[in-house]
């Protein structure tokens, strides 16, 4: 709860303290003394550590249904961990399943006209039915109708917020929150009271991207956020798709702008689940019982072949790339769906054992 501290300062923090108990009590000159933590910083430690009442933070939490789970929660979702800076602590209400991880980012303009709303809502739908979960943020527009295309298929459905789990925004989308939560969650890394600054969406658009295995753009200014969270999945090596509009319309200047540059222009559902590599055999059958049985399909080649080099000593990813000579996203994309069928097992380090 204190600006500034994310993973990697915790991280440094507790490995010189030895835990969070012993950050809070440690006095500011020797928080000063650690490196990448000035002055400010460690007033602001100091001093919040003094005003901040958790035990009102987590009351609330409590009260609205909202689990709090830190970074080395199990329960905690495994593509986050993955990213570059992932969140000390995810708050989660709802539930998130193991098999969310088979997911897709759909964003968009929050201005927007009939034809991406159509489309956002139409993706969403057939992807959620195809088991895919549909991951956005919420806001009006291209995001709401996302949510509500999966919710209308009885899909699962993941809503990240730029404010606190408190502070529902826009305040339009209360009851569709609830419905999200009850297909899915809403999560946030803010504070339970935290408003919607405009300083919070950019670092939330990390989030979505990171729980997902791609990002669909339907419609976007050169301006939007949306871009902002292609650029998250680009970094993240995740797969980048975009939906073409019109090109009189000023919310079609994004989405082509991402198809010059490189992104996978996408006229149907097929155009998403091919690029997904390995997860479109497990995704190709709409009456597969892949959400909710996983194990029951067979293993593919290349899950084989990477099945193969997995035993119960850990085994570095990069390892298992430099062996199989397959891209690095077919192996990533392999080793989830072996991770799902409870046949690999992932450790720290982006190191894996065989289940």
């Amino acid at each position: 709860m204190t600006r500034g501290i994310g993973i990697r300062t915790y991280k440094t923090l507790l490995e010189r303290f030895g835990s969070s108990e012993a950050i809070l009590d440690a006095p500011r000159a020797e928080l000063e003394s650690v490196p990448g933590i000035g002055p400010k910083l460690a007033s602001a430690i100091v001093e919040e550590s003094k005003t901040i009442d958790i035990g009102a933070e987590i009351d609330l939490a409590r009260e609205m249904g909202v689990q709090i789970l830190p970074y080395t929660s199990e329960q905690y979702p495994k593509h986050l961990k993955t990213i570059y800076d992932p969140p000390l602590v995810l708050y989660v209400k709802g539930s998130i399943l193991e098999t969310d991880v088979i997911a897709l980012a759909i964003v968009g303009a929050r201005r927007c006209t009939y034809y991406g709303l159509s489309q956002a809502e139409r993706f969403a739908r057939l992807l959620a039915q195809k088991g895919l979960c549909i991951v956005s943020g919420m806001a009006r527009g291209i995001d709401a109708a996302a949510h509500r295309g999966a919710i209308a298929s009885h899909g699962r459905t993941i809503a990240v917020l730029g404010s606190g789990l408190g502070v529902i925004y826009p305040r339009e989308n209360i009851e569709l929150a609830e419905q999200i939560a009850q297909q899915g969650a809403i999560v946030s890394e803010f504070s339970m009271k935290t408003p919607p600054d405009f300083r919070n969406f950019p670092p939330r658009n990390r989030l979505i991207s990171g729980l997902s295995l791609g990002v669909l753009v339907v419609e976007s200014s050169l301006k939007s956020g949306s871009l902002i969270t292609a650029q998250w999945a680009l970094e993240q090596g995740k797969e980048v798709f975009a939906i073409p509009g019109n090109i009189d319309n000023i919310y079609s200047r994004g989405t082509h702008k991402l198809i010059k540059d490189g992104a996978k222009l996408v006229e149907d559902i097929s155009d998403i689940i091919q690029e997904l590599g390995p997860l479109a055999e497990a995704l190709g059958d709409s009456e597969a019982s892949f959400a909710t049985d996983p194990r029951n399909l067979l293993l593919n080649s290349q899950e084989k072949k990477i099945f193969s080099l997995l035993s119960s000593s850990p085994r570095d990813i990069d390892e298992i790339i430099r062996i199989t000579k397959l891209p690095a996203s077919v192996v990533t994309s392999t080793l989830l769906i072996l991770e799902i069928k409870k046949l690999a097992k992932q450790l720290s380090g982006k190191r894996f054992v065989k289940s």
